[in-house]
């Protein structure tokens, strides 16, 4: 077999190296970004939160109308057979549906779109490198972009429209910080490319309920947080009182929890991660552990 460390995909059935893993240039997941998809971890060799994660993934195959020709354990089996000749014992797991391509000549029509499974792995991805993440992010709140309206592009259905989050990436970068977030066209903080945000105020932490992917990091957080004894609220975060915050932290399938230590020119914590932040940070890979939510990878036949 050939080597999978790099990364391994599955498609029609078939494992293969990742370098190897390619799209038809038809298929309106590539022309349309019409994809909906979800990332699960892999640490220590098992899945954590798999049913959790592939709760998600059915909703937003349900929710685009998409049949994919493959039920549930189908897909698990998949991945599985993925991981487990991959491999890898920390990963980072893509499950994709795609829209397809449309047989008909000149179609415009979605129904007519031979929609299709694949998904693929690579080694464990933080979206901030761990010696970034430790020492406290920076973000940069996007000025010339805001998220695309809930109406628009539902949020809560993982996808690949990225356009306002690019660009926001590129005036994080141009302004020299790390990652960016964006506001809602009421000025309420939503979320960032690949991560949630959370402000804490006294015991209290807040994040935002619209305009966000429904995190399954997320809510990792949320329940960390509250076996801690913090109060978590879900709700509109202006931001006029995020700036008050007196810690603010990230969450994503990659990296787990994520501090802050500046956000455009304001400093929290006093430019240090601040300590709930750091005790939820080492919780999350606690909880990585947590027997009941880890799903070891199965050997390979």
């Amino acid at each position: 077999m050939s080597d999978l460390s790099n990364g391994a995909a599955w498609m029609g059935g078939r494992i293969i190296p990742i370098s190897e893993a390619s799209l038809p240039v038809t298929d309106w997941g590539l022309t349309h970004s019409d994809i909906g998809y979800d990332v699960v971890p892999v640490w220590n060799g098992a899945f954590f939160r798999l049913d959790d994660y592939l709760d998600r993934f059915m909703a937003s195959v349900a929710a685009l109308r998409m049949q994919v020709g493959m039920d549930r354990q189908d897909i698990v089996n998949a991945l599985h057979a993925m991981v487990g000749a991959s491999g890898l014992q920390a990963a980072y797991v893509a499950m994709v549906a795609a829209r397809g391509r449309n047989p008909i000549p000149g179609s415009r029509d979605p129904r007519d779109c031979d929609n299709h499974f694949y998904a693929w792995c690579v080694p464990y991805v933080h979206i901030v490198k761990p010696e970034i993440a430790n020492r406290g992010t920076s973000v940069w709140v996007a000025k010339s972009v805001r998220r695309i309206p809930k109406d628009s592009v539902n949020p809560r259905v993982k996808n690949y429209h990225w356009g306002d989050f690019t660009s926001g990436l590129f005036e994080a970068k141009d302004n020299g910080f790390e990652t960016t977030l964006l506001l809602d066209h009421d000025g309420n903080v939503t979320e960032g490319p690949g991560f949630n945000v959370f402000a804490l105020f006294g015991d209290r932490i807040m994040t935002a309920d619209q305009g966000v992917l429904h995190g399954i990091t997320r809510q990792t957080v949320i329940e960390m947080a509250q076996e801690r004894g913090l109060r978590v609220d879900v709700g509109p975060l202006p931001v006029s009182a995020f700036w008050q915050a007196d810690e603010v932290f990230l969450s994503s399938s990659g990296g787990g929890v994520i501090p802050v230590t500046r956000v455009d020119d304001r400093h929290f914590s006093n430019g240090a991660p601040g300590p709930v932040a750091q005790v939820l940070r080492r919780d999350y890979f606690d909880w990585l552990e947590r027997p009941e939510y880890r799903t070891p990878v199965r050997s390979p036949r």
